[in-house]
């Protein structure tokens, strides 16, 4: 049999099969048909006809894309080749040896940072490190991602990194390859004493007298909530006078860890509602007994805070619990369900809902939208050089330092939305307005620890 008529008998198969699976009746089911007869037909004329030999798997795809391509950006296709890393992505884990990796200007492998706790970092990993093989096989002339692919490997296998130190010392470390957790949950800055195998390095206090924490969550991944449950009991049992959440640069993630962040803050009230086409409206209130004592509270919001972190600042700012400072959110107020496809085809990451804080309030910015997003109460802009540094500062703290090459001081640029929300909560607590929270002596000096960005 030649391979066009192959085609064609599979093509009349497919549609065969179809005519048991398309829902619909009368006019919309002959729709579906004519649509699946004609996509293959302009299949199989390519795939016998085009000039050149063609990927029939990319032909596919590409297919798939256009028509998805006439919806929302957030809704698309996963192929199964990409799955494990796109639920990696979702999760905030991957399996591997917990190392951030980057290419210097000569073709050098070097190591970004540890990540905390991970094998890395047990094995005497270090910031700085030039990864020189991988069990004992020299990457010297590998692309990156060719050098990552040899790193990564099957859970509880062992792989030995010949590493370069700083200080010239050349060094075979092995370590075992685990799931690593990326850490969602991050304070002001790392603690001076902290060490790599530390499971919590922060230092999750911005000022000292009044006792403010300052909280970043950068996603929403299945441990987030657990994770800030953690560090809010930590921090009153520290007497914890009010506190700073900072959501900035946080592109959202899981919707229960929206809901479930906001009632540690919320007592009573709604935290947000869902309605779709062919959704019933579901409305998620707080539940009572599950909130923390209040205490005043400020979030600081960007433009690029969206989804998830948009449900938590708009709920906090609808039931008054906190003071929103920056300037509006992103406007990604929509919700895609992951459904499988048949055959282990991948998955469709499908918009079927939008999402409405306790105001009525779309988030979602939908085309010509004038409103969307959540609006700060207190509106303090940064221009693109001041976004800049503070990426650059949380990027700073997010590695764990080599001392060697690290300098001990750096010019100072201030944080004007940090700043902005540290002293509308000073003010707050010296006020003695919160009943739960005792009024904080007035300082006799600046707080403890300034906002600053190091350039």
């Amino acid at each position: 049999m030649n391979r066009e008529k192959f085609t064609w008998l599979l093509s009349i198969v497919f549609i065969a099969l179809l005519a048991f699976q398309i829902p619909g009746e009368g006019r919309s089911r002959d729709d579906d048909y004519a649509f699946v007869r004609t996509l293959i037909d302009i299949h199989r004329q390519i795939d016998a006809n085009y000039v050149e030999p063609v990927d029939n798997q990319k032909l596919q795809e590409a297919a798939i894309d256009g028509m998805l391509g006439q919806l929302d950006p957030f809704t698309n296709y996963v192929p199964a080749a990409n799955q494990e890393q796109f639920d990696d992505m979702l999760e905030g884990s991957f399996r591997g040896v917990g190392i951030q990796l980057d290419v210097k200007p000569n073709g050098a492998i070097e190591v970004v940072t540890p990540i905390d706790n991970s094998p890395a970092a047990k094995a005497g990993v270090e910031a700085g490190d030039i990864i020189q093989k991988v069990n004992g096989e020299d990457i010297a002339n590998l692309k990156l991602q060719d050098v990552i692919k040899k790193v990564k490997g099957p859970l509880g296998t062992p792989v030995t990194l010949t590493v370069k130190h700083v200080g010239g010392k050349v060094e075979d470390l092995t370590m075992n390859r685990e799931d690593i957790v990326v850490r969602t949950i991050k304070g002001y800055r790392r603690r001076a004493d902290a060490k790599p195998t530390d499971a919590d390095p922060w230092d999750y206090w911005v000022s000292k007298n009044p006792r403010i924490g300052y909280v970043r969550i950068t996603q929403f991944t299945a441990d987030t909530f657990d994770s800030l449950k953690k560090v809010m009991t930590k921090l009153m049992a520290e007497h914890m006078q009010g506190l700073i959440l900072d959501v900035r640069f946080d592109p959202g993630g899981r919707l229960d860890q929206a809901k479930e962040v906001v009632n540690l803050f919320v007592s009573k009230g709604v935290i947000v509602s869902v309605k779709g086409r062919n959704r019933p409206e579901e409305i998620t209130r707080a539940k009572p007994g599950e909130a923390l004592p209040d205490f005043p509270m400020v979030v600081l919001v960007n433009e690029h805070s969206a989804s998830a972190s948009e449900i938590v600042s708009g709920s906090l700012k609808d039931n008054k619990r906190a003071l929103i400072v920056g300037v509006r959110t992103y406007g990604k107020g929509s919700v895609q369900e992951l459904i499988p496809l048949e055959g282990k085809n991948g998955e469709l990451k499908l918009t079927v809902a939008y999402y409405y804080l306790p105001s009525g309030r779309l988030v979602h910015k939908k085309k010509d939208s004038t409103d969307w997003g959540v609006d700060p109460q207190l509106v303090v802009p940064m221009d693109p050089e001041q976004q800049k540094a503070l990426l650059l500062e949380q990027s700073e703290l997010d590695v764990m330092h080599n001392s060697a090459t690290h300098p001990t001081t750096q010019p100072a640029f201030v944080d004007q939305q940090l700043k902005a929300g540290l002293e509308a909560l000073i003010e707050d607590i010296r006020s003695g307005k919160n009943a739960d929270v005792p009024p904080a002596p007035v300082p006799t000096s600046e707080p403890t620890t300034k906002p600053v960005i190091r350039s």
